[in-house]
């Protein structure tokens, strides 16, 4: 892990060994990353992933496990995807007049034998603390495939009590309480696209355990249209995900039957964008 902070806002820890995702999270002298506090699915890959505030899933698959098209011998997508565990190669990590700012790329191996290769730009404003993420994922194989994206965006849920809310437009009636559902947990997702505006965002807070700071999340919704939310509290797991997502919560085949897997070509190019501040 390599530390990455600037004069305001928190202080992460970007892991150099897998995508360059977030493992620890610090806002103040409180980690909000989850831990140990997850479930355990099987792919020491995710697990390692998991334990961190955010991680990125994808380029060829997201959510659980789904056979391959056009594979006969029962060749299925790893879970989430095959980013985790690709090291980044840092190409500029610096901190100037109070901001700091990375750039990697990540060669990404696809689980039907394509490439792929994510240029990846971290940023913290110096001033405000808002934390910036640009992504850009190219097809670098020979043959075309749908690119799915998902941000995982995970927080150690026993920093919450009751007064914490998840808050935004695309939620029903702007808001709901943290532990929505019912236990030990659940999952939904909704449409995050607002007519006339390029970015959407939601809101989780105010955190006491923080200080009463509200961890605010916007992202692009050209290319991530969907917003998924998650929480569970079956012990030892402790977790709530912010989600921000490319494809709805349903299978590849309902996916593809529905027009909605278009193809990336080869040379082609996606671009994805992730904002977050505490205030």
């Amino acid at each position: 892990m390599k530390v990455f902070s600037a004069a305001a806002g928190p202080r992460l820890f970007l892991d150099h060994t897998s995508v360059l995702d977030i493992g620890s999270c610090f806002v103040g002298k409180v980690d909000i990353a989850p831990g140990r506090a997850i479930p355990d699915d099987g792919d020491p890959r995710i697990d390692h992933s998991l334990e961190g505030f955010l991680f990125t899933c994808g380029p060829d698959h997201i959510r659980h496990p789904e056979p391959i098209e056009g594979r006969k011998d029962g060749s299925r997508y790893p879970l989430h995807g095959s980013f985790s565990s690709h090291p980044a190669q840092i190409l500029f990590w610096d901190c100037q007049d109070g901001d700091a700012e990375c750039r990697a790329t990540v060669p990404v191996g696809l689980a039907d034998g394509g490439n792929a290769l994510l240029e990846r730009h971290w940023r913290i404003d110096g001033e405000s603390g808002e934390v910036c993420l640009s992504d850009r994922l190219t097809n670098t194989g020979t043959k075309s495939f749908p690119p799915l994206h998902m941000y995982h965006m995970n927080i150690g849920a026993w920093l919450f009590d009751s007064e914490v809310r998840l808050s935004g437009k695309m939620v029903e009636n702007g808001s709901l309480p943290w532990n929505f559902g019912e236990d030990p947990g659940g999952v939904f997702c909704v449409s995050a696209v607002q007519e006339g505006e390029d970015w959407a965002e939601i809101a989780l807070g105010p955190i006491a355990a923080i200080g009463g700071l509200t961890l605010k999340v916007k992202f692009r919704t050209d290319t991530l249209p969907w917003l998924q939310i998650w929480r569970n509290q079956q012990a030892p797991a402790h977790v709530l995900g912010i989600e921000p997502v490319s494809h709805r919560w349903v299978g590849r085949h309902e996916l593809a039957e529905r027009g909605e897997l278009q193809p990336l070509r080869p040379g082609e190019s996606i671009d994805y964008g992730l904002r977050f501040c505490f205030a």
